[in-house]
């Protein structure tokens, strides 16, 4: 089976100009030789998403809630998903009501392993659809909505520390996310040229089947959900130091540069 997907979204570009130089009153220290890291990790990143719900402007960061994206692109070729799409003008509403449910980071990867739990998500947009969904044919072009409900969403990050004026920073490589809905309703209007009777009852259709809709939307849903949260987490923790996060963080390149010398 062929299989391709391509997904572009643009939600922001990291700038590295003015980071926090002092501690901002929305960061909770957390230490990893405290035995009770995860918890304060997890209540520390709890703070961090309510603080990203109406954006951070000293850092240039959007607002989370809602969430602008300018353009989705998808592609995704042969199986029971086979489409040529795009989202403009799109609008996620939801994900500032996120609950953190586990925060964990890897003694020595520094690595992030997080699960939360969103009720739920609204994407709004104006969809332009050509494809196959659970082998129906499909086309349309106007607007559309999708929400996905009691969302929980295990996300693994990977990280790399550098330094930067004697602070350590986490550079977020990468995100892989899985997930787990437990409803999902949408609403595409104008498909078939607005011919009514076939629009709704593909409509009611789709939402009828949501299980396997979802199951065979997962790789795109899963992708778009990875670059979305990748943009921001490059954006916060490039201008976060690492310190402010973890107060016994390990990575002092300095010091390390400083012995040489000396030696």
């Amino acid at each position: 089976m062929h299989f391709e997907l391509f997904i572009v979204t643009s939600v922001l570009h990291y700038t590295t100009g003015e980071y926090f130089k002092t501690k901002p009153n929305f960061i909770q220290t957390c230490l990893k030789s405290d035995p009770d890291f995860d918890d304060c990790s997890r209540q520390s990143v709890q703070k961090l998403f309510d603080a990203l719900g109406p954006g951070l402007p000293e850092i240039d960061m959007p607002p989370l809630d809602p969430m602008k994206i300018p353009k989705i692109r998808i592609l995704q070729g042969d199986g029971p998903v086979n489409v040529n799409a795009a989202l403009d003008d799109v609008t996620v509403t939801g994900f500032g009501q996120t609950e953190v449910l586990l925060s964990q980071v890897d003694s020595k990867t520094y690595d992030f392993y997080t699960r939360v739990r969103v009720p739920k998500i609204r994407i709004e947009g104006t969809y332009d659809l050509k494809g196959k969904i659970l082998l129906i044919p499909l086309v349309g072009r106007g607007l559309c909505w999708f929400e996905p409900s009691n969302m929980t969403i295990d996300i693994v990050s990977d990280v790399k520390l550098y330094e930067k004026d004697d602070f350590a920073f986490f550079n977020v490589t990468a995100a892989h996310v899985k997930y787990g809905i437990g409803g999902l309703t949408l609403r595409m209007n104008n498909l078939f040229d607005g011919i009514n009777s076939l629009e709704d009852s593909t409509n009611a259709y789709l939402n009828a089947n949501w299980r396997p809709v979802s199951e065979s939307l997962r790789p795109i849903l899963s992708k778009t959900i990875e670059d979305i949260l990748l943009g921001f987490m490059q954006q916060l923790f490039h201008n976060l130091p690492a310190n402010f996060m973890i107060g016994d963080i390990k990575y002092h390149p300095s010091k390390k540069s400083d012995d040489k010398k000396k030696v």
